[in-house]
Formats: structure tokens, sequence, C-alpha cells
């Protein structure tokens, strides 16, 4: 008997059981469905982490201001300046490695135009902003260096802003309010897609939402004003105190955040350390700023996710595992029935092999046709979880492939042993049988 009549016999066989086979069908197409939905919303994550990073600057290098407890002694003796545009400029002539710096000093404010109010952050920041942060103006155009000389009321806003201000209207020359200044609209930055997984999961910031102002103008005609506890912020040289938790006016040049961009990504660290040091002498050894890599945030995400996908990865494999011994199980019971069946297909001269083959055809065909629907269960569980867990997932054609091929492994494996048993049976033996 050859092999195509090996492989007819089986699917007979099959056909003649056909609920107990897609009974037994029913663990492969769940493990290859979970298999190919797991992995498919890892690679998804792997792919909005990156996305996410991007808007950062995987070449920047962020300084964050950072409050600092002291007790009494370590006041006194403070002197640290806080973060501040002076460490902006030292580190740009001291790090030769720094191709931009951009400084931001952020705050809260009330924005009116007409009847329209709502909160959003303002930025005061240089025209290096877009570089720094790989951003690009949707309309009009972005800070000039006369604005920042001038003290200028200009601004420019957020695809966010926009959409809910102006709508349908062209928000450039047009003014806004913001607080008890009115400031002229020179451009529209290009939206940004912000999920919620970078926001919470990475601290990066909704910058459609966003105002970008000259940050002379920030710091000279919008007083900022912060309010702790225990907190010292540092600012003009002295130490603030506020234990009455009263609100305390930050320093004219005090910044929020300094982000240097790299010229060369494979120097990322040494200039991270040169400006450690570089801010470790100017604040006097006081620890009031934080030095952030997006690269390191990157690394953590992704091995954070590479736990994941194990985890998702081995609950996929149990599937399968289960599946594989439905198949065994099914069977073995299949092969207990069909006993008399094998003794006379032995009698009229069916070899041990022609008995093999037929039944590890009937598993091989179980896993890949299981296989085949669990594909398309997986790019429905796929669609079902992008659509109503908002979850951003990827199909790969190396997720399928896997598990496909995993699936008919399973069907080889499982089905080896009930084919060889059934192949070794006694021809006599499995005629007296009832």
């Amino acid at each position: 008997m050859n092999n195509f009549e090996s492989f007819e016999v089986g699917l007979k066989g099959l056909q003649a059981n056909k609920l107990r086979t897609f009974l037994t069908m029913l663990g492969i197409i769940f493990g290859v469905g979970a298999v190919i939905a797991m992995l498919s919303i890892g690679e998804g994550a792997r792919q909005e982490t990156l996305q996410q990073i991007e808007l950062m600057g995987t070449n920047n290098v962020i300084i964050n201001k950072a409050a600092v407890q002291l007790n009494l002694k370590q006041k006194k003796a403070s002197f640290s300046p806080g973060l501040n545009l002076d460490d902006s400029k030292a580190i740009k002539e001291l790090n030769p490695l720094v191709e931009y710096i951009t400084p931001v000093r952020e705050q809260i404010a009330v924005i009116t135009y007409n009847a329209n109010m709502l909160q959003s952050k303002i930025i005061g920041t240089t025209p290096d902003y877009p570089a720094t942060f790989n951003s690009k103006v949707l309309d009009g155009s972005f800070l000039k260096s006369f604005n920042i000389d001038g003290y200028s009321n200009v601004c420019v806003i957020g695809y966010g802003i926009k959409e809910k201000l102006f709508k349908f209207e062209n928000p450039i020359n047009k003014k806004i309010k913001i607080g008890d200044l009115w400031f002229d609209i020179v451009g529209v930055m290009a939206p940004k897609n912000i999920s919620s997984a970078g926001a919470s999961g990475l601290g990066i910031r909704n910058f459609n939402e966003d105002i970008y102002l000259p940050i002379t103008t920030m710091m000279n005609k919008i007083v900022k004003e912060e309010t702790s506890g225990d907190v010292i912020f540092m600012g003009g040289g002295m130490s603030v105190s506020d234990d009455d938790k009263e609100s305390a006016p930050t320093a004219k040049n005090v910044v929020d955040q300094l982000t240097l961009k790299v010229k060369d990504s494979d120097m990322l660290k040494a200039a991270a350390e040169l400006t450690t040091r570089i801010l470790e002498r100017r604040h006097y050894g006081i620890k009031d700023y934080e030095i952030v890599l997006p690269e390191q945030l990157l690394e953590q995400k992704q091995k954070t996710q590479r736990i994941f996908n194990i985890v998702m990865g081995a609950i996929a494999g149990i599937s399968l595992l289960v599946g594989g011994i439905g198949i065994m199980n099914i069977m073995l019971a299949n092969i207990l029935e069909r006993t008399k069946e094998i003794g006379v297909r032995r009698a009229v001269g069916a070899t041990k092999n022609d008995i093999l083959n037929q039944f590890m055809y009937e598993a091989i065909i179980i896993s890949v046709i299981g296989g085949l629907i669990g594909i398309a269960i997986g790019y429905a569980m796929t669609s079902m979880i992008s659509k109503y867990a908002e979850w951003k997932t990827i199909i790969s054609p190396y997720a399928v492939l896997l598990a496909f091929v995993v699936s008919v492994a399973t069907g080889l494996i499982f089905g080896i042993y009930p084919a060889k048993k059934a192949a070794e049976k006694d021809p006599i033996e499995a005629l007296r049988y009832e």
C-alpha cells in the first residue's frame, strides 16, 4: 500500500466519526488561535513602545528637575541654583557630544478664545524643540530666535488645542488669552499619536495638548508657583522652605527639564555620564535633578514585554499540549474500537508500516486541519482584541508559521505512540477481539 492509499484510508476513518474528529481538533484549534493572538499582542505592544520612545527621542538624554528633602544642616549649606538656563549653556559648552540642548519650563494655565475656555499645559522653550523631539509643524512656523530675544507674545499650539478651540477655523495669526496675557498664534504642531500605555508606563505627556511659548516670555512674564510640604525647592541661589505649605515663586531662570540630543546614539551613555559630572559640580553635590535615558526605558519596557510574552506563550503552549493529549487519547480509543478492522487488514496483506502510516496520517490530518482553522480563529481573536480591548495588535507571518508548525508537530508527536501500538497488534489476536 502506497502513501496515498494510506492517506485515503486514514481520511475515511476520520469521516466515519465526524463529531469525534472535530472534538479532537478543538484543542489544536484553540491552541493555535491562542498562540497567534498572544504573539500578535506582544508584537503590537513592542511596536507601540518603539513608537512612543521615538516621541521622546531615542538619541536624547533627558534631565528633569527633582525635589529633594534636606535636613536642617543641609539646608544651611545648600547653594544649588536648581536646574536652570545656565546649566544649559554650560552643558552645551563643555559636552562636545551634544548636538542640541532644549530647555523646557512648563505650567498649567487657563486658555481663552472667544467664549471657549480650557486648561492646558504651556511650554516655554526654544527654536530647537522640534529637532530635539522629532516634532513637525503642520501649519505656520515654530518659534524663532528673534521671538526669544524679543520676549515676544507669540505661541505655537498643539493639534489637540486647534481641534478644541478652532475646529474648522485657521488659527494662524489669531489671538488667544493665556492667563491674563494675549498671544498671537504663529504655528500649529502636527499631531502625535500618544497611547494610554505610553502616557502611563513611560511618562510621556500628551504633546497634542501643549502650547509652546518663547522661554524668555514664560520666565519673565508668567509667574510660576509651586506648593509642597517638606520638600525644598532650589531657586535663585537659595533654599526655599515651604513648611507652611504656601506657594513659593520659582526663580525666573529655573527650568523643569533639559533635553540633550546626542549626535551619535552609540555615545548616549558617555554623554549622560559627562553631563552628570558637569551638573554635580554646578549643583555642589545636591541631587536636585534626575537623568533619564529613553533607551534605558525602552530596554526595561522590552524586558517586561518579553516576560509577558513568555507567560502568554506558555499558556498558549499548554493549550496545544492539551490538544495533543486529546489527539492521543481519542486515537487510542479509536484503535481499541477498530481492533478487528486492523486484524482484517493485516490478514489480507497489510504490513505493519501500512497500519502505522494509516494512523499517522489520521493524526496529521487532524493537526493540519485543526491548525488551519486555528489560524482563522487567531485572526478573529486578534481582531476582537483590537476592537474591544483597544490594544494594538500585529499579526506577523512568523507567528502564523510558528503556530501552524507547532500544531503539525503536536499531531506527529502525539500520534506516533497510538499508531505504533496499532501496528504492533498481533493479527490473530486482533481478529478474535470482540
